[in-house]
Order: C-alpha cells, then structure tokens, then sequence
C-alpha cells in the first residue's frame, strides 16, 4: 500500500511538471534560471599549491579546496622557505604549503576556501594575502575525528607585517 502511495506521488509530480512545461512560452525557457550553487555558476578560482611530495595534509587540504570549486594544480618542491621568501610571507605566518592565485596573491597553510573566496572577492589594499600559521588541529586538512583547536587566518600585508582577519571557534564556522 505505501509503495502505491509513493508511486502515486511521484507520478503526480511529474505529471505536474510536464503540465507547466508544457504551458510555458518557448521563449520563456531561455531564461528560466535553474538554481545550483555557486560553484557550478561561477568560473573555478585557480590556485597553484606548492607542497612538500611526502606532506599528507597538504593533499587533503587540495581535496577541500576541489571540493569547494577550485581549480587546484599542484606542485611538489624541495625548498618551500625560498619559495615562501620570495612571495613575501614572513617565516612567523608560514606553514606546509602555500597557494597562489592566477594574481599573485598567496593564501598559507590551512585556509578555509570560503575564507579564500571571501578574500578575493575583495581584497583588502596592501595585502599579499592570508595565513593559517602552524597546523591548527580540525583545520580544512588537518581534521582529526572529533579534535577542533580554535585558530586565526591573519591577513598578510605587503610591508611584512599580520593582522587579524578572521578567528575561528567552532569547526562549522570554517565552512
């Protein structure tokens, strides 16, 4: 009897929406707007990773960064601090590895992506960027069952220098 119902149901839906298709002006449907998140609306943000070969959290940062629609190219490299050191990020704000995005902004260690979105869709004068120093426990990347340490993404600035730009308390707030 429930499976009658159900099929019933479902028959009924459909038919609904061929009725309203049907009904539609051909021109209408040109413009019908289908809702989908925005990651399927929007190009890809590109970042290049830079990642230690042997570094496990690293990849599982780039998984959540995927995740969230970005479009990751990923580069195993011996000498991290030269490459750190060349884009500007001061040896206290440094961690595993570092994106860069197509403009050159540089986004260090376990930046949640919605941060990293958040930030290039304004993005603030004077900056090169953000940081998640260390390898904050329950960081994108760095989850470790149920263990969340709370932590700052510092906001980098081009004359060397840091300040807050988020702070994260809650492991939900990350995403």
């Amino acid at each position: 009897m429930k499976f009658s119902i159900l099929l019933l149901m479902k028959a009924s839906i459909f038919a609904s929406v061929l009725i309203m298709t049907a009904c539609s002006d051909a021109s209408d449907i040109d413009t019908l707007e289908i809702a989908t998140n925005d990651s399927t609306l929007a190009t890809p943000i590109e970042l290049t990773v830079f990642k230690s070969r042997t570094c496990n959290c690293c990849q599982k940062w780039i998984t959540h960064a995927e995740e969230s629609g970005f479009d990751i190219s990923a580069n195993n490299i011996t000498y991290l601090n030269d490459l750190k050191e060349d884009k500007g990020i001061a040896p206290n704000y440094r961690s595993c590895h570092t994106a860069e995005s197509k403009d050159g902004y540089v986004f260090e260690g376990h930046v949640p992506s919605k941060y990293i979105k958040q930030y290039l869709a304004k993005v603030p004068t004077n900056s090169i960027g953000l940081s998640v120093p260390a390898m904050p426990v329950g960081s994108p990347g760095m989850e470790m069952g149920e263990r969340f340490m709370p932590y700052q993404i510092l906001l980098l600035h081009a004359d060397g220098s840091a300040t807050v730009y988020a702070e994260i308390a809650t492991y939900e707030e990350q995403f």
